[in-house]
C-alpha cells in the first residue's frame, strides 16, 4: 500500500504522533444526567470585569511559583467583594523566593485524601456569539456531592480560569446531606499557582458524612484548545462556532470546579443550554431536549443520562451545527459519526462508520468484555490539539484522524484513520473502564492503546499487514530517543509527577511508542492468547476503579501460571527491567565463539548517564534468531554475558539474523564475519531474510555506526542491495537512515555525491514502489523529480495519484515562486477536505524563497491563517527545509514569549517544536545558541524542558559524528558513484 507523503514524513508524523496520544495528549471524554436548573443571567459589564480577573489570574500563574504564595491563617488580606461579582480574592504573596517544601495543603499539587466525590450536577451555557466586548463566554453552575473520608476543616477543589460568584461573601455554598449538618464557611479564595478553590470551614466535616458544594461561575470560551473551548470554521461563507472540550490531563477544572485527578471518579449529570438549530452531545445519551427562554433568547436545554463512574479527564461535551450518520441496521451499541454538514454530505465519514463497528466487536472479543456503554459517538473537530481523545462514549478527533475522502485522500490517510479509531476504542476498556491511579503510569494507558490499536486495525483491514507496520510507525523512531542519556524510564514515581507541566511532559514518544514496544514484546514471549486472558481478568477485577501497573503484571502472571508457558522469572521481575530504567540493550552475538553479550546502547558513547538504576542497565532479554534455512530459536539472555553454542555457524556461507520480526526492544550487533555473510545474502538472495529483519539490519547498522560500534561504511553497504528490493519496509527504513546523512551534510560538499547515489539506486530498481520512489526523488533531488514528472521517466499508470499529491505539491512550490506559492495558499484556504489541507499546508514550506518562508512563519502565529492546532507542525515543516531551518530557529527565539504565553497549554507542542527545530544542529555555534536559549528562557520552557536537554545531547553527538565521518562518507559516496573505467 502507498504510505508516501505527509503521513510517512518522520518530521511531520512525529508532530502528530500520540502525545501522540498522536494521539495526542491522548484521545479524550465523559457522560451525564438531567438537571432542570436554569443558569443565572450574567450582564455584559459583569462579564468583562469577571474575565479581566481571569486573565489576571492566568498572568499571575505564569509568574508565580507555588512556594511563593502564603495562604492566610485568618483569611485573605483583602476581604471578598460585597458588590457585583469581581472574582475571588487571592491570599497575599511574600517576596521570598527561597525554595521550600509547601507547608499548607493548598500549596501542594496533589489533593488530600480527606474527601471523595460521588456525583456532579453540572449545567453549562456556552455563548456561540461574542458579547459587546468581543468575548465568547460560558456560564454555569455545578453541585458536587462528596463523602468526607477523614475529618477535616478544609475543602480543596480544582478551579482554573473561572470567575466564581459570591455567596454572601464566599465563592461557594455548602450543604449537608442525609441529616448531616454543614459547617459554616470561614473564608474562600483561589490559590492560583496550584489551581484550587480553597474553602476553609468554621468547624470540621464529619468522617462518613455526605455534603454538597455548589458554585456559580463564568469562563471564557477561548480558542486555546483546552478545557471548554471554541472551534471555528466557515461553511457556505458563514462563520460557525463549535463549543467543545479537551480535558486531558488537567483541564476539566477550566470548565467547572471539580476534583480533577484520575482516581477521583464520580458519576456526572450534565445539562447543556444551547441555541436553536444546534445539537448538544456528551458522554451519555440525552433525554428529550426542552425549549426554554433565558435572557430573552429562545434556547434548547439538553440533559443527559447519568454517566458510569468515571474520571474527570474523560468528560466531554459539544454544542454544534454538525450532522451525523449511523448504520442503517440496528445494533446493541449506537454508533454515530459527527462532522461538518458538508463533510458528512460528501461521504467523508463513511469509512469511519464502516470500521467502527468491526473494531468495537474485535475489542469485545479480545478483552472478553462487552462494551460498557449504550452508544459510541465520534466527532471530527476543525480545531483539536491532539490526534484524538478517548472521552468515554464521545470520542473527539482532529478532522484528519476521522474523515476520509477516497477521491482525494491517500492510503496513508486511510491507515491513519483506522489506527486512530482503533487506538481510541481500545481505551474504552483499558483507560476508561479501568483507569490508572495517577499520571506516572500514563505509559501503561497510552502504550497499551498504541500497541493494540494495530491489532484492531489489522482486524478491520487484514490485507494491510498492520501488525508489522507497528515496527516502522512506532518502534524504530522511539529507539533513537531512548538511546539518549537524557531519556527517561517509562514509569516514574508518583511524587516526581506533580505539576501540570510535569504531567504534560509525559505525553511523549517514550510513553506511547516505547510503551507499545515493551508491551508487544511481553505479548510475544507469553503469547498473545495468554496476554489477552490476563487482560480479561484484570479488566473484570478493576472495572470502574483505578489501578497501578503492578496490578496488570499480577493478572498476566495468573494467566501465565495457568498456561504451559515457562519464564525465567515472574512477569513483574522481567518487566521491571524494561520500565523502571531508561534505555535498552544492544545484544552482540559472536557466531564464531557462541558468546552473547548485552550493553546499554547509547547513540553517543561519550555521553554521561547520570540517572542511577538499581538494575545497573542490565535487562532480561528474550532473544530470538534464525540461521540459514532453519526454524526460529529462543533464548533468555539474563546476564551481561552468556555462551550459547546454538548461535555458532558451521559453514562459510551460513548466516544468522536475530530479533526476529523485531519482537524484542533491543538492537543486535554481530561479529564481522556474520555481518559480511548477511551483506552477501542481501545482495544475492535478500528474500531469504524476513522483510522486517531486512529493515532491521539497515536500521541497526546505521545506529550502531552512529554509536561507533560498527563502521559507517558497513552501514552504508546495507543499502546497496536496494535496487533489487520490492518491499516497502526496508526502503522506508533506508530512507529514514539516510535522511540523517542529508540533515548533517545538506550544507556541505558531501551532498552532491549522496544525491547521485540515491538517484541511481532508485531508478535502477525494477521494483513496484513507483510512488514511493518518486517521493524520495522529489524529497532529495528536485531537478530529477521535475524531469521525471514531466517526462516519460515513470509511466503515469504506475503512480497512485492520491499518494503523489503531496510530492507534486511540494515539488511545484519548491521550483516556483510567489505566484505558485500564493496559488497553493489559496487552494489550502478553500479546500473542505482536511487531509488535502494538511498536505498543502506542509507543501507550502517547500519553497526555496526565504522571504516566503518568513511570511509563512508569521502566518503560523495568526490563528486566522494557520489554526493553533497546526502551528507547531507548520513551523517544524519550515525548519525541515534547509533554507527554512535557520529562519524558523530565529523566529521561534524572537517570538518565544508570545509563543509560551499565548500559544501555551493544549495548542502548542513545545517538545515537538524544539526537537523539530534542532534536528540539523551539528556545530559548536548551534550548540552555544541552544545553551543561550536555555539560559534566556529559564523558568519559561514548560513541557519543552526535557526536549531541550535531548536537543543539547543530540547536537553534541551530531558534532562529534560529523567530525569523525565527513571524509569517509564523502569518499564512500564518491567511490560508489564513479563511472566504470
Amino acid at each position: 500500500m502507498c504510505l508516501t507523503g505527509i503521513n510517512s514524513d518522520p518530521v511531520r508524523s512525529s508532530v502528530f504522533s500520540f502525545r501522540g496520544k498522536v494521539m495526542g495528549k491522548g484521545f479524550f471524554i465523559s457522560k451525564a444526567v438531567a438537571v432542570t436548573c436554569a443558569v443565572a443571567a450574567v450582564g455584559a459589564v459583569a462579564t468583562i470585569i469577571a474575565l479581566s480577573v481571569v486573565y489576571a489570574q492566568e498572568k499571575s500563574k505564569n509568574e508565580e511559583a507555588p512556594s511563593s504564595t502564603t495562604s492566610p491563617s485568618t483569611g485573605p488580606s483583602t476581604g471578598p467583594s460585597t458588590g457585583p461579582s469581581t472574582g475571588p480574592t487571592t491570599g497575599p504573596t511574600t517576596n521570598s523566593t527561597t525554595p521550600s517544601t509547601p507547608k499548607e495543603p493548598w500549596q501542594r499539587y496533589r489533593l488530600p485524601d480527606s474527601l471523595a466525590p460521588v456525583s456532579y450536577n453540572v449545567t453549562l451555557w456556552p455563548r456561540l456569539e461574542p458579547n459587546k466586548a468581543g468575548l465568547y463566554i460560558f456560564s454555569g453552575h455545578s453541585a458536587v456531592v462528596f463523602r468526607c473520608v477523614k475529618e477535616t476543616d478544609l475543602i480543596l477543589i480544582h478551579s482554573n480560569m473561572l470567575n466564581l460568584t459570591n455567596f454572601e461573601g464566599h465563592h461557594a455554598k455548602l450543604t449537608g446531606l442525609g441529616g448531616t449538618t454543614a459547617p459554616g464557611l470561614k473564608e474562600t479564595w483561589l490559590e492560583v499557582p496550584t489551581e484550587y478553590l480553597v474553602v476553609r470551614l468554621n468547624s470540621p466535616l464529619q468522617a462518613g458524612g455526605m455534603y454538597e458544594l455548589y458554585t456559580d461561575f463564568i469562563g471564557e470560551l477561548a480558542d486555546d484548545l483546552g478545557g471548554f473551548y471554541r472551534s471555528e470554521y466557515t461553511e457556505d461563507g458563514v462563520k460557525k462556532i463549535v463549543a467543545t472540550t479537551q480535558m486531558q490531563p488537567t483541564d476539566a477544572r477550566k470548565a467547572f470546579p471539580c476534583f480533577d485527578e484520575p482516581a477521583m471518579k464520580a458519576v456526572f449529570h450534565i445539562t447543556l443550554i444551547h441555541p436553536q438549530e444546534t445539537v448538544a452531545l456528551s458522554n451519555s445519551m440525552n433525554y428529550e431536549p426542552n425549549n426554554i427562554t433565558m435572557e430573552g433568547l429562545n434556547l434548547i436545554q439538553t440533559s443527559f443520562m447519568p454517566t458510569e463512574i468515571m474520571s474527570t479527564y474523560l468528560l466531554a461535551f459539544v454544542v454544534s451545527e454538525f450532522k451525523s450518520i449511523s448504520p442503517k441496521a440496528k445494533a446493541d451499541v449506537l454508533v454515530r459519526i459527527w462532522a461538518r454538514r458538508k463533510a458528512i454530505d460528501e461521504g467523508q465519514g463513511d469509512y469511519a462508520l464502516e470500521k467502527t463497528g468491526p473494531i468495537l466487536s474485535f475489542f469485545e472479543k479480545y478483552y472478553n468484555s462487552s462494551y460498557p456503554l449504550s452508544k459510541s459517538d465520534q466527532i471530527a473537530l476543525p480545531d483539536f490539539s491532539a490526534g484524538a481523545m478517548e472521552n468515554w462514549g464521545l470520542i473527539t478527533y482532529r478532522e484528519t484522524a476521522l474523515l476520509y475522502d477516497p477521491n482525494v485522500s491517500s492510503n496513508g490517510d486511510k491507515e491513519w484513520v483506522a489506527t486512530v479509531i482503533s487506538h481510541e476504542l481500545a481505551h474504552m476498556w483499558f483507560g476508561n473502564l479501568v483507569t490508572t491511579r495517577w499520571w506516572n503510569d500514563l505509559w501503561l494507558n497510552e502504550g497499551f492503546a498504541t500497541y493494540v490499536s494495530y491489532l484492531g486495525a489489522n482486524f478491520a483491514e487484514p490485507t494491510w499487514n498492520m501488525k508489522d507496520l507497528i515496527v516502522l510507525n512506532q518502534i524504530v523512531g522511539v529507539m533513537s530517543v531512548d538511546a539518549l542519556a537524557s531519556s527517561h524510564p517509562l514509569s516514574s514515581k508518583e511524587e516526581d509527577v506533580l505539576t501540570p507541566d510535569q504531567i504534560s511532559e509525559l505525553f511523549d514518544s517514550i510513553t506511547y511508542s516505547k510503551g507499545a514496544a515493551v508491551l508487544r514484546m511481553l505479548s510475544e514471549f507469553i503469547t498473545e492468547d495468554v496476554f489477552s486472558k490476563g487482560l480479561s481478568t484484570y479488566l473484570d477485577a478493576f472495572k470502574y476503579n483505578n489501578t497501578v501497573y503492578t496490578d496488570l503484571w499480577k493478572h498476566l502472571q495468573m494467566a501465565v501460571d495457568s498456561s504451559n508457558i515457562t519464564l525465567p522469572h515472574s512477569v513483574e521481575v522481567i518487566m521491571n527491567r524494561w520500565i523502571l530504567q531508561m534505555g535498552f540493550p544492544v545484544v552482540t552475538i559472536n557466531t564464531n565463539t557462541g558468546i552473547i553479550t548485552q550493553k546499554h546502547f547509547l547513540l553517543d558513547p561519550d555521553s554521561v548517564v547520570d540517572r542511577p538504576s538499581e538494575f545497573k542497565y542490565e535487562w532480561f532479554v528474550p532473544l530470538t534468531w534464525i540461521k540459514t534455512g532453519g526454524a526460529e530459536q529462543q533464548y533468555w539472555l539474563l546476564n551481561k554475558e552468556a555462551t550459547n553454542t546454538n548461535v555458532t555457524l558451521a559453514g562459510t556461507d551460513d548466516w544468522l539474523v536475530a530479533n526476529i520480526k523485531m519482537k524484542g526492544f533491543y538492537r543486535v550487533n554481530y561479529d564481522s564475519d556474520n555481518w559480511e555473510r548477511l551483506l552477501t545474502k542481501l545482495s544475492t538472495d535478500h528474500r531469504a531474510i524476513p522483510e522486517i529483519n531486512r529493515a532491521q539490519l539497515i536500521d541497526d547498522a546505521f545506529n550502531l555506526a552512529r554509536a561507533r560500534i560498527v563502521s559507517t561504511t558497513l552501514a552504508l553497504r546495507t543499502t546497496k542491495y536496494l535496487n533489487k528490493e520490492v518491499a516497502y519496509m526496508p526502503w522506508e527504513t533506508a530512507e529514514r537512515s539516510l535522511s540523517y546523512f542529508f540533515l548533517m551534510f545538506d550544507r556541505s560538499e558531501v551532498y552532491g555525491p549522496m544525491q547521485v547515489y540515491l538517484f541511481e539506486h532508485i531508478l535502477e530498481g525494477k521494483h513496484t514502489l513507483k510512488s514511493y520512489a518518486m517521493h524520495i526523488i522529489c524529497k532529495y533531488l528536485l531537478l530529477y523529480c521535475l524531469h521525471s514528472i514531466y517526462s516519460s521517466g515513470l509511466p503515469e499508470e504506475t503512480v497512485n495519484p492520491q499518494c503523489m499529491r503531496y510530492t507534486v505539491y511540494c515539488s511545484a512550490i519548491a521550483a516556483g515562486g510567489v505566484e505558485e506559492w500564493d496559488f497553493a495558499w489559496s487552494m489550502f484556504r478553500n479546500t473542505t477536505i482536511a487531509t488535502e489541507a494538511d498536505k498543502l499546508m506542509s507543501a507550502l514550506s517547500c519553497t526555496k524563497q526565504p522571504w516566503l518562508l518568513n511570511r509563512y512563519l508569521e502566518y503560523c502565529l495568526d490563528p486566522q491563517k494557520i489554526r493553533k492546532q497546526d502551528a507547531t507542525s507548520t513551523i517544524v515543516s519550515i525548519a525541515s527545509n534547509v533554507l527554512g531551518q535557520p529562519l524558523a530557529w530565529d523566529f521561534v527565539r524572537a517570538k518565544w514569549d508570545h509563543i509560551f504565553n499565548d500559544y501555551g497549554g493544549g495548542s502548542f507542542s513545545f517538545g515537538g517544536l524544539i526537537s523539530g527545530l534542532t534536528r540539523r544542529f551539528s556545530t559548536e555555534f548551534e550548540y552555544q545558541q541552544l545553551l543561550q536559549f536555555k539560559k534566556d528562557n529559564a523558568g519559561q520552557l514548560g513541557s519543552a524542558t526535557t526536549a531541550l536537554e535531548q536537543a543539547l545531547e543530540s547536537t553534541k553527538a551530531n558534532m562529534n559524528w560529523v567530525t569523525r565521518n565527513k571524509k569517509p562518507v564523502l569518499d564512500w559516496f564518491q567511490n560508489e558513484t564513479k563511472p566504470p573505467v
